[in-house]
């Protein structure tokens, strides 16, 4: 955030000109005493004839009363008039930006204070996002049960396992997934409540010209042939992250609903991963017209997204919010404004930060597990305390530490 700078080094055009002397006088308004002696520029008048001493009115320099002369030319009156008026409009435009996020804060701040209600923790509808180690044969049945001996007595109902990317043509080759059907047996022994989704995404080609692009219809099909193959291997559901997604992108929706149909013909679960909504109205449109990203979705367009699946994970981490306050706020009210435009029927999860990182977007020490549980509980107090199909999903398993973990049982699981 730019801060606004004191103009320390004033120059003599900023003096007023009632401190200036009228040096400058024409040879028509001179006297006979002025032309015998005093000060001129540093000389003594008088020590030569006048006629070879006089100066014209561009060559004689003002200065202030009762300083010393410097021999410097005096700057034009319209020259400091332009710089006080571009100092004026620069100071009127940093207010106009600064205000409104200011506004934005302080309202973030307020959002955190209170206290969640009693009762709102685990629905014992929570998910895991876990890494693609878990299918393609670095992990062992030693694992799987130190997973199953973490997850016992949580909430957690649903592991997202990392199957793929997809190619940017849709597909996606059985080798990117090998020990699947392993995995999901193994699963089902030491946890059998658990269902095992595939995790399925790709870049998309929405702000530049590799990825995946939704807008053909051969690259829909070849998604949907990729899903019947994930489902054929056992996994129960599939769960995708398609990005950078911009709200309203119609493609998207045609997607989805060709994948609910062939998953519900299944017996199986349809679930993604959404970008967060706006948290001013239309700041979508905004930060895509200054940042060519336009990182939120519509409320509007997430209840479009809502309504055709069967469990929508909002990606509630890379907020930019510098403090555990403001971050805590801000899920917050993304908790509230996600659960106003999705439906009973849909199993809604907010996004915890189980990942360290400091960059652009993202500040460890500000997204942390207990800011974003205490912002999830208030959200959820504030709009709708008792909804059932509800809980929060932890990105990412490899990542995490034992505090994110033991933040989770107390705070969340209780």
């Amino acid at each position: 955030m730019d801060e606004n700078r004191t103009d320390e080094n004033r120059t003599d055009e900023n003096r007023t000109d009632e401190n200036r002397t009228d040096e400058n006088r024409t040879d028509e308004n001179r006297t006979a005493e002025g032309q015998g002696g005093g000060p001129e520029a540093g000389g003594c008048r008088g020590a030569e004839p006048a006629e070879q001493t006089r100066r014209s009115d561009a060559e004689t320099v003002a200065q202030p009363a009762g300083a010393p002369a410097t021999g410097r030319p005096a700057r034009p009156a319209g020259r400091r008039s332009l710089r006080r008026r571009v100092l004026r409009f620069t100071t009127a435009v940093l207010a106009l930006l600064l205000l409104p996020l200011l506004t934005a804060e302080t309202a973030l701040r307020l959002n955190y204070t209170g206290d969640p209600a009693p009762g709102t923790r685990t629905r014992h509808q929570d998910a895991l996002w876990l890494g693609h180690a878990w299918v393609d044969g670095r992990k062992t049945g030693q694992d799987v049960k130190a997973l199953a001996r973490r997850l016992r007595d949580t909430g957690i109902r649903d592991l997202y396992v990392h199957s793929g990317p997809l190619e940017h043509d849709g597909t996606l080759p059985a080798s990117d997934y090998p020990k699947a059907r392993w995995l999901i047996a193994a699963v089902h022994r030491e946890l059998p409540d658990v269902r095992v989704q595939a995790w399925l995404g790709d870049k998309l080609a929405s702000e530049g010209p590799d990825g995946l692009r939704l807008d053909r219809p051969a690259t829909r099909t070849a998604v949907l042939a990729s899903t019947r193959a994930i489902l054929a291997a056992g996994f129960q559901g599939a769960h995708f992250d398609l990005e950078p997604l911009h709200s309203g992108d119609r493609d998207y929706l045609r997607l989805l609903d060709d994948l609910r149909e062939l998953t519900h013909a299944r017996g199986a679960v349809l679930s993604v991963a959404a970008h967060q909504i706006d948290p001013l109205p239309a700041f979508h449109s905004f930060w895509g017209t200054t940042t060519g990203h336009p990182k939120w979705w519509s409320q509007a367009y997430f209840g479009q997204v809502a309504r055709r699946v069967d469990q929508i994970a909002v990606m509630s981490y890379d907020t930019m919010q510098p403090l555990q306050s403001l971050y805590g706020g801000y899920v917050a009210q993304q908790t509230s404004l996600a659960l106003e435009v999705t439906p009973a029927g849909t199993d809604l999860l907010m996004g915890l930060p189980f990942y360290h990182e400091n960059r652009f977007g993202h500040w460890a020490h500000a997204e942390t597990v207990p800011a974003a549980v205490r912002g999830v509980r208030l959200g959820l107090t504030r709009t709708d305390a008792d909804r059932a199909r509800f809980g929060v999903a932890l990105y990412v398993d490899f990542a995490a530490t034992e505090a994110d973990w033991r933040a989770y049982r107390e705070d969340w699981v209780g």
